[in-house]
C-alpha cells in the first residue's frame, strides 16, 4: 500500500448487505475437522497502522481473529508491504501464531506477488479469509484478485480498516457485489467451530468474552 496517507482519521461501518461466509462442508459433531482455508493477514505493520482510523480497535480485532484461527486450526500467512524499508508486522500480532508464515511483496494485490500466490495455490484452499489493511487498497486488490482466482472470499469486517470511511464502505460493497462475503470475524469462527462439542469451542468462548 502506498506510504502516504491522509492525517485525517474517520469511524466507518460496513455494508450491511453480505454474503454466506465461505466454510467447509459439516463433519460430525464433536470431531475437529481439518480446516480447508486459509487466514491471509495483509500488511498490519506500525508503519500504515499509524494512520488508520481507530487503529487499536482494529489491531484488537486482528488479534482475536487470529488467535481464534490457530485455535480452530485454520492456516495463517502473513503478508508485508516492502518490509526493508516499512518494518515488519507488529510483533504481538506474529507472536498469536507458534510459527508465522511471512511473505514480502510490493504489489498492492497479494496476488501480484508470485510466492504469495503460488503458496495459496499449493494450500489447495478454497476458501481465503482476509484481514488487515487497508481495505480501499491492498484488501480491496487482494479480495478480487482471489475471486479471479477461483477463491470463496470472506472479508473478515471488524478486522480490516482505512483512513476514510467513506471509501472503506463503497469498497465494502463493490466486494460483495463480486461475490465476496463481508462478516464480522465472531460470525465466521461461530461457523467454523459448528457445533458446541468442537474441542476449541470453550476456548473460543473465553477468547470473546476477553475481546468484548
Amino acid at each position: 500500500m502506498p506510504n502516504t496517507f491522509r492525517s485525517k482519521q474517520a469511524n466507518w461501518t460496513h455494508p450491511t448487505k453480505v454474503l454466506a461466509p465461505a466454510i467447509a462442508p459439516r463433519a460430525e459433531a464433536g470431531r475437529a475437522e481439518p480446516i480447508e482455508g486459509f487466514l491471509l493477514c495483509i500488511d498490519m505493520q506500525p508503519a500504515f497502522l499509524t494512520a488508520i482510523a481507530d487503529k487499536e480497535r482494529l489491531q484488537a480485532h486482528c488479534a482475536f481473529a487470529l488467535a481464534a484461527a490457530t485455535g480452530v486450526g485454520l492456516p495463517v500467512l502473513f503478508t508485508e508491504q516492502v518490509p526493508a524499508k516499512l518494518g515488519g508486522t507488529a510483533p504481538d500480532l506474529l507472536a498469536l501464531c507458534p510459527t508465522p508464515e511471512v511473505l514480502g511483496k510490493d504489489s498492492f494485490s497479494s496476488f501480484g506477488n508470485e510466492k504469495i500466490a503460488a503458496r495459496l495455490r499449493a494450500s489447495g484452499a478454497k476458501q481465503l479469509y482476509l484481514c488487515g489493511i487497508e481495505t480501499p487498497i491492498c484488501v480491496y486488490q487482494t479480495a478480487r484478485d482471489a475471486v479471479k482466482a477461483g477463491f470463496h472470499v470472506t472479508i473478515l469486517a471488524d478486522c480490516v480498516g482505512a483512513r476514510r470511511a467513506s471509501d472503506a464502505a463503497l469498497v465494502l460493497a463493490n466486494l460483495t457485489s463480486i461475490g465476496c462475503a463481508v462478516l464480522p470475524a465472531e460470525t465466521v469462527f461461530y461457523a467454523l467451530l459448528k457445533s458446541a462439542r468442537h474441542p476449541f469451542f470453550r476456548d473460543f468462548n473465553a477468547l470473546v468474552k476477553k475481546h468484548d
